[in-house]
């Protein structure tokens, strides 16, 4: 059941002018936030007129266009990091989490290739430990780094049910650990993974800690430094803001031990013709033009979801969530991915429908107006090891409605009758 108010449900899906379209001559139910989340018209309206009349180079120009830009984009940096509870030092802006987990991986390939810093090295036989629950984003990365410096990839096992516990991933390490890397929820399960858990435990083997954030940071309150972790990625994309812009995390230690693999300009104090000195963190890993507009957006889009509380929105996505995971297990012959007993859950399920291929599930979906993701969700492995090719997925946001939940359930509830399967 929503924890929101009818009004103030209404208020919310007014900011998302998407809402009022039709799909297949339906109302859009988006029920693919989990993906992409839709934007808020009113950080969407602010990053275009900043576009349109506060565009200027920023760190660099003495005019007064200039030193506006500079100071709007490092507040931006500010107001983000503040909401992570994060210092802006501490906060890399990135493309997205893929590319913060690669600008991890290409470091510890770049210092295993020299062997310096040796807190990034690794030599032949070490280790990376990662779950079985991984997105490809933070497991190709590792694959590369295994096959550039000769480490192992260990995976720690998920129960049946899909729970991922710190007892699993100690099982897997050893003496060679030299990082651990894992997600704090699954895409795919929805479940919550006991990320300090796991991170003492990779701390205390004296491991490098990535913790990929993407779906707690946009269904709940993040703290990086609670998840005990060296690193925390995470994409606007999926907390209701621009694409082309992600973040890494990183302690003030770690960020200043990370060796430098992007270069360029903006991002140094001296340069001669053979050698080149380097500016602190952030800087140093932000070469080129930044993400103005994309920063100046996404520190709107999380104003915005203050103003409607973090907690109030997390608390709304868990009641729907439950309500929608209890009806998609009561609908015969569909199975749901991740069935772990006392574990918190995000706002997601995925699911099997025996009989029918998830691409006709989520094209008859669409015919229903329902927009669901559908395929392996870039985590194939998972797939795998619950022994199905492919799910389709419900992931709902602050706008999504009890009554979205029902018409999903509904036009599920109908889909093996639709394909003769019934």
């Amino acid at each position: 059941m929503s924890q929101f108010t009818p009004e103030k449900s209404a208020a919310i899906r007014a900011e998302f002018p998407q809402l009022s379209e039709a799909v297949s001559g339906h109302p859009l139910v988006y029920l693919d936030t989990a993906a992409t989340s839709l934007r808020p018209r009113i950080a969407v309206d602010l990053e275009s007129e900043f576009a349109l009349r506060h565009t200027a180079a920023v760190n660099r120009g003495a005019h007064s266009l200039a030193a506006e830009a500079t100071e709007a984009y490092d507040d931006a940096r500010a107001s983000i990091a503040a909401f992570v509870g994060a210092r802006p030092n501490q906060l890399v802006f990135t493309s997205n989490a893929t590319e913060s987990i690669n600008l991890i991986a290409l470091a510890v390939q770049l210092a295993s290739a020299v062997g310096a810093p040796a807190r990034f090295s690794l030599a032949t036989g070490d280790e990376v430990v990662v779950s079985e629950a991984e997105h490809h984003a933070n497991l190709i990365p590792w694959q590369e780094v295994a096959r550039q410096t000769g480490a192992v990839i260990r995976v720690a096992p998920i129960t049946d049910g899909g729970e991922l516990t710190a007892e699993a991933v100690k099982s897997v390490m050893s003496d060679r650990t030299r990082i651990v890397a894992f997600s704090a929820v699954s895409n795919v399960l929805g479940i919550t993974n006991p990320v300090r858990a796991i991170s003492d435990l990779g701390r205390a083997a004296g491991a490098i800690v990535v913790v990929d954030a993407c779906q707690s940071a946009a269904h709940g309150r993040l703290d990086v430094d609670s998840y005990g972790a060296d690193f925390v990625v995470f994409s606007a994309h999926k907390m209701y803001g621009p694409t082309g812009i992600g973040a890494l995390w990183g302690t003030t230690k770690i960020l200043a031990e990370m060796p430098v693999v992007l270069t360029g300009g903006a991002m140094i104090t001296r340069v001669d013709y053979d050698s080149s000195d380097y500016l602190p963190a952030p800087a140093k890993f932000e070469p080129g033009t930044p993400r103005l507009t994309q920063a100046i957006g996404w520190a709107e889009t999380l104003r915005f979801v203050e103003s409607i509380g973090v907690d109030a929105i997390a608390a709304h996505e868990e009641a729907l969530g439950s309500e929608m995971f209890a009806g998609v297990a009561d609908i015969p012959n569909v199975r749901i991915l991740g069935t772990a007993d006392d574990v918190h859950r995000v706002g997601l399920v995925s699911f099997a429908v025996e009989g029918v291929h998830p691409h006709d599930v989520g094209q008859y979906l669409d015919s229903r107006g329902i927009a669901a993701r559908v395929g392996h969700h870039c985590a194939q492995p998972l797939h795998k090891r619950l022994s199905v090719d492919s799910s389709t997925r419900f992931s709902l946001g602050m706008y999504s409605t009890s009554d979205d939940v029902a018409l999903a359930l509904a036009a599920l509830a109908d889909a093996r009758t639709f394909f003769g399967e019934g």
